[in-house]
């Protein structure tokens, strides 16, 4: 996602004020042993890169010092990377992997590969339709160097996410095939691939953000009983709003994160808006 690092998200977008930062001073991102295992490479409209160090926004809205980002670009675009915001807002639903995890969207492979690497995790099978990515992977070979044989658990599938199911039970869905962390319908989309894989547990790429819109423009404070609600609302087997203090973490990555992207006709609470919020209905 464009904008989470190297300074690029400034106040008019509702990122941190770059030029008021000590950088000596920041929190540094703990180290990520994936890393290790990806090298520069183009593959079609796709291009891997790394970054030595980059000042970037967690998902929790936490200003942080990461180093040794790995970035995935399709035409100049960033996609994905290793970056505080990315994994942050990946590893609830890699905290309850279990059994057989269905990852929709390949990307780096970070949530899979972790998610292999738990000892509880039987099988993962990782569902992608874009080609250049699986062949990209297959120069990689990232599950195939995962210590102790966790790679083997790993199965690829080339097919598209709203329309594969799986050939016997499900623990836990993770879907993650959008390029923004908020997009129009999510909620939706997402129902739709449950449908399909019935699995006992999901928890979704910006799931957070998701709730929180939802729940604020039905005039829901985003407490717990607030997010509880919408989530019995979305009708799916949501995880990790039980977990420890998320629905403070929720609206810190509601006001980091929605920039402006909130559902028509939405009432924003002064506690969550943000400097992308005013520059929106400025222009409108």
């Amino acid at each position: 996602m464009a904008g989470q690092f190297m300074g690029n998200a400034g106040p008019p977008s509702g990122g941190p004020d770059w030029s008021t930062i000590d950088v000596n001073a920041l929190p540094v991102t703990p180290p990520d042993p994936i890393r290790e295992y990806f090298q520069p490479m183009d593959v079609g409209a796709w291009a891997l890169r790394s970054v030595p160090a980059a000042v970037c926004t967690g998902y929790w809205g936490e200003v942080q010092l990461a180093q040794n980002l790995i970035v995935l670009a399709r035409r100049q675009k960033v996609w994905m990377s290793t970056a505080p915001m990315e994994l942050e807002s990946q590893q609830i639903g890699v905290d309850f992997a279990r059994g057989h995890v269905v990852v929709f969207g390949l990307g780096l492979g970070w949530s899979t590969a972790t998610s292999a690497l738990k000892p509880e995790v039987e099988r993962v099978t990782v569902v992608e339709m874009d080609a250049n990515v699986l062949e990209m992977h297959e120069q990689i070979k990232l599950f195939e160097r995962l210590p102790d044989g966790a790679g083997d658990k790993v199965n690829i599938v080339h097919a598209d996410a709203l329309e594969w199911e799986p050939d016997g039970p499900v623990d836990l869905l993770m879907p993650d095939i959008w390029v923004e962390l908020v997009s129009w319908g999510r909620a939706e989309e997402v129902h739709d691939m449950q449908a399909n894989v019935d699995a006992d547990m999901v928890y979704f790429w910006g799931q957070e953000l998701e709730l929180a819109r939802h729940a604020v423009r039905l005039g829901r404070p985003l407490d717990d009983a607030g997010l509880a609600a919408t989530a019995a609302e979305f009708d799916l087997p949501l995880v990790g709003l039980d977990t420890p203090g998320y629905a403070a973490r929720t609206r810190a990555a509601t006001r980091e994160w929605m920039k402006g992207r909130w559902l028509e006709g939405t009432a924003i609470p002064d506690d969550l808006r943000s400097a992308a919020d005013d520059a929106m209905a400025n222009q409108s």
